[in-house]
């Protein structure tokens, strides 16, 4: 009843948060809105972490050090001076340069603090010219916001996810491309369990990815300073968030020395990962020109990605990525499952260099910028490893070198946010167990119809390297086992016949017009 209770008033503070930083929206754009507000988030929870560190110097004696940045940052704390603090801010939340006080602060504090540097939104209050009346009214809502009260609950963490979460709903479809689902970022982790080792993310958006990683490794009692976290961001203003994100949970990260484009300016040259996570643009198109990255290194082994879409692009980037035995699990369209022209023959080589471990496919609607269904792909560089340790528990593995897990969740979920879908905390624990049951030594396993199958690389060779689930799952309660690309092509074969029937009976009827004497100009 207790932990009831504490959840229902964590939402409380979610929910009175949201609601008063949406009375100060106005006309601003949720796109440069969102920098706003969680840079206040940010600037709260800092300052309240620098006066506890402050508080604790001077109990220790150590009075004389109060001001000097190095006796914060080598506890992880970032030192703020006087006019960034959060006291100050209050004190001043009345006044009419309250906008510009705010952005000193947060200059200041990435100014101070080398690990901030490019983190911080960049005269946004100033420039936005908010309503001082609504902003002060702001400021007392997150002063209310006791961010160190209970660590345990992560207050502050799940403010922030609360308001990625937020902002992405309200920007909607084509935006929003900062945030991945929550429940799909927890089920990869599920699935490849980044417990040690390096973990990258080449479209690294808000840092979603790394958090759920952490929060994997605290669960299964590791240490997370056995992990490194390496990620790149295309657009500034989200190299900004996963910046405060991570900074925000106490993650230390190298998302490189700027937002940059992943295939032209790779910030990881020489980077092999042990796992990697991530969830890159759908159907990029125009991602290079015709001429460039012929030769990089990245395609060695494999025909060149073609420039139309970038699915497979992003594929081969993160497979010369992979340590000899990491794993990879990322989010792509399904139209990756069974293209043709160089799209096929990359998937043929992945498929043969037994690469390819398992491949789910997921419902509609999981995502707020699109509707399309879409699918998690499981790239393993050592599929037939031999153990491995997760927590307490020692894994063994079966020999699966030669298969591939196909799995449709299509009908799993549960209702959120009313036209949305998600997955349950049951749900992917579930999901995961299945994948690694498929993997493991002396635990049952066998396909599951309209859920689950195992296909060999045989199998999938007879299916001209097709990777769509329903090629291979069984379906025994529905009329016919669909294939999209055959039904596609057959609804584009009926369209044309129905367009080429209606041009024969417009000829027709004009002729009928002109015998009449009639003479009609269409």
């Amino acid at each position: 009843m207790a932990k009831e209770k504490k959840q229902s008033n964590q939402k409380s503070i979610e929910v009175t948060l949201w609601e008063s930083a949406n009375k100060l929206r106005g006309s601003v754009e949720s796109a440069e809105y969102k920098h706003v507000v969680l840079g206040l988030i940010f600037l709260k929870f800092t300052s309240d972490k620098f006066e506890e560190h402050r508080a604790k110097l001077i109990a220790e004696g150590k009075e004389k050090y109060i001001e000097m940045p190095d006796f914060y940052n080598m506890s992880n704390v970032f030192y703020l001076d006087e006019v960034s603090r959060w006291d100050y801010i209050i004190k001043n939340a009345k006044q009419n340069d309250i906008a510009l006080k705010i952005d000193t602060a947060l200059n200041n504090i990435e100014k101070s603090n080398k690990a901030l540097k490019g983190a911080l939104p960049d005269n946004y209050f100033s420039r936005l010219g908010l309503d001082t009346t609504k902003l002060a009214s702001l400021l007392d809502t997150i002063n209310d916001m006791d961010t160190l009260k209970d660590k345990s609950q992560d207050i502050v963490g799940r403010v922030y996810e609360y308001f990625l979460s937020k902002f992405a709903l309200a920007e909607g479809k084509g935006k929003g491309e900062f945030y991945t689902p929550k429940s799909i970022v927890n089920l990869i982790t599920e699935m490849i369990e980044p417990y040690k080792g390096i973990i990258y993310d080449p479209a690294c958006g808000s840092g979603g990815m790394f958090v759920q990683s952490i929060k994997f490794i605290e669960s299964h009692h590791g240490n997370k300073k056995e992990v490194s976290i390496y990620g790149q961001e295309y657009t500034n203003t989200t190299y900004k968030l996963a910046k405060m994100n991570l900074a925000i949970r106490g993650i230390s990260a190298n998302l490189g020395l700027k937002a940059a484009d992943t295939f032209g300016d790779d910030q990881h040259k020489d980077l092999k990962a042990d796992y990697i996570m991530a969830n890159p643009p759908f159907n990029q198109k125009d991602w290079r020109a015709a001429t460039e990255l012929l030769d990089d290194p990245r395609w060695r082994g494999y025909d060149v990605p073609p420039k139309s879409n970038a699915n497979y692009g992003w594929i081969l980037n993160m497979v010369a990525k992979l340590s000899d035995n990491g794993v990879a699990g990322f989010i792509l369209a399904n139209g990756a499952l069974s293209g043709g022209g160089e799209e096929y023959k990359i998937r043929k080589t992945l498929i043969e260099n037994k690469l390819v471990e398992a491949i789910l496919v997921l419902p509609q609607d999981m995502f707020y910028t699109t509707n399309i269904s879409v699918t998690v792909w499981i790239i393993n560089r050592n599929k037939k490893k031999h153990s491995r340790s997760i927590g307490d528990e020692q894994r063994h593995y079966r020999d699966r070198e030669d298969e591939i897990l196909f799995m449709d969740l299509r009908q799993i979920g549960e209702p959120f946010e009313k036209k949305f879908i998600q997955f349950s905390e049951e749900q992917i624990k579930s999901i995961g167990k299945t994948y690694h049951d498929w993997q493991q030594e002396n635990t049952p396993y066998e396909n599951v119809p309209e859920y689950c199958y195992s296909a060999t690389i045989e199998d999938v060779e007879k299916n001209d390297f097709s990777l769509v689930p329903s090629k291979y799952i069984e379906f025994v309660n529905r009329d016919e086992n669909i294939d999209f690309d055959e039904k596609m092509k057959s609804l584009q074969t009926e369209f044309v016949d129905l367009l080429q029937a209606e041009a024969k009976s417009k000829n027709e009827l004009l002729t009928v017009f002109k015998e009449l004497g009639f003479e009609i100009n269409v």
